[in-house]
């Protein structure tokens, strides 16, 4: 985070920007923190919109140990020291609090780190705060998600940002005149709703050139590669909305995607990857060939690379686009697993088994079996006789 973004970061609700359908009067986390209610919570909203700020006033205003770690690089070792040091406090102090965990990208947690973080906040050891920009319901397993309540955060308005830049000009001392209604309304659409981007960027201006315009903005920005981080958020959202382009059959928007990833520099085997998993996951038995064609773009920008292989991606991307799109490959494989998962290892019929032996036979394994039975016959182990993955 920008030093400018540290200082103004706000530290109660009087002072917090946007969000009012939690923290408005009468809303979910201000009648909590009214009603000195705590609980563990996941906050769910785009980047840049006040989530790890609202973390950090609810541990201001409940006065508890805040943690602050990010799912990208925090290990189960991490969790458990600030557990060792929670119990510590807890046989020395006469008034112990609970900590609060702030678990930035939570959806960058693993299942098994996840698991391990349950119990803690089951028997309440830990406050957890979690924060993500994706889903939670598919990226945050259900016992977790049992335990919290989920907050959906918005990008702020158009009004809400232009509070941030007046703060912002007010910190740096700019005076109101130094930026103007234009400056001020391409601040608003540049920032997208992001309030951290759009102070990262007056600050860098700032710090370079002393005044901030149009012209200096657009100087610092340096063709907008500045918000593209391959290893950080933007990497990820342009990703998704890459392949959620191609799954709208859109492919004005995945080419523009496309485009933005390429001239950030993207490994093109990266973007070749997914769409070979698109190509499976999307496309399916609506078109066979998908996969093909993906395979054939992937062999193609791994032998020819950058600038050229982004005519292949091109090609390749638009190809996908334009396939009809039939996921029921897919989703009738994650329900057998759904129930090889559940059920465990159920018996094979033994008509399906195989009579290597004398007593094999015996048994009857293979009895009955048909090569080329009625369609209609199920195979499946007897519990699973009335399934139907396939539609």
């Amino acid at each position: 985070m920008s030093i400018l973004a540290t200082i103004l970061r706000p530290t109660s609700l009087e002072e917090y920007i946007g969000q009012s359908h939690l923290v408005g009067e009468n809303k979910p986390i201000r009648l909590a923190l009214e009603k000195n209610q705590i609980f563990s919570m996941i906050f769910w909203g785009p980047p840049g919109v006040g989530k790890t700020t609202l973390a950090h006033i609810i541990a201001n205003h409940f006065q508890r140990n805040f943690h602050n770690l990010s799912a990208v690089s925090a290990k189960k070792g991490d969790i458990k020291e600030i557990i060792d040091q929670s119990n510590r406090q807890k046989t020395l102090m006469e008034e112990y609090k609970v900590p609060i965990l702030f678990l930035d990208e939570i959806h960058r947690f693993n299942k098994a780190q996840q698991d391990f973080l349950l119990p803690y906040v089951e028997n309440g050891t830990l406050i957890l705060i979690g924060a993500t920009t994706e889903n939670p319901s598919f990226e945050v397993i259900s016992p977790l998600l049992s335990r919290t309540k989920i907050f959906v955060l918005k990008p702020l308005t158009d009004d809400e940002i232009i509070k941030v830049i007046d703060r912002s000009i007010s910190h740096l001392k700019l005076g109101k005149k130094v930026i103007n209604k234009a400056t001020k309304e391409w601040l608003v659409a540049f920032s997208n709703g992001d309030a951290r981007k759009l102070l990262n960027l007056i600050e860098y201006t700032h710090n370079l050139y002393k005044k901030i315009n149009i012209e200096t903005l657009k100087n610092t920005l340096q063709s907008n590669q500045l918000s593209y981080d391959k290893k950080g958020e933007e990497h990820y959202n342009t990703i998704s909305a890459f392949i959620k382009s191609m799954r709208a059959s859109n492919a004005d928007a995945a080419l523009y995607y496309l485009a933005k990833m390429v001239t950030a520099g993207e490994d093109p085997k990266f973007i070749a990857r997914r769409m070979i998993i698109f190509a499976s996951e999307d496309i399916g038995l609506a078109a066979p060939t998908a996969l093909v064609v993906a395979n054939a773009v992937f062999a193609a920008v791994h032998s020819v690379g950058y600038p050229e292989a982004q005519i292949n991606l091109a090609h390749g991307v638009t190809y996908l686009c334009k396939c009809k799109k039939d996921r029921s490959a897919y989703d009738a494989y994650f329900k057998a697993l759904g129930d090889v998962k559940k059920f465990g290892n159920l018996p094979i019929p033994l008509e399906l088994r195989n009579a290597s032996t004398n007593l094999m036979k015996k048994l009857e394994y293979g009895k009955g079996y048909e090569m080329y039975p009625d369609n209609k016959k199920s195979l499946l182990p007897d519990k699973l006789k009335k399934r139907k993955y396939l539609k």
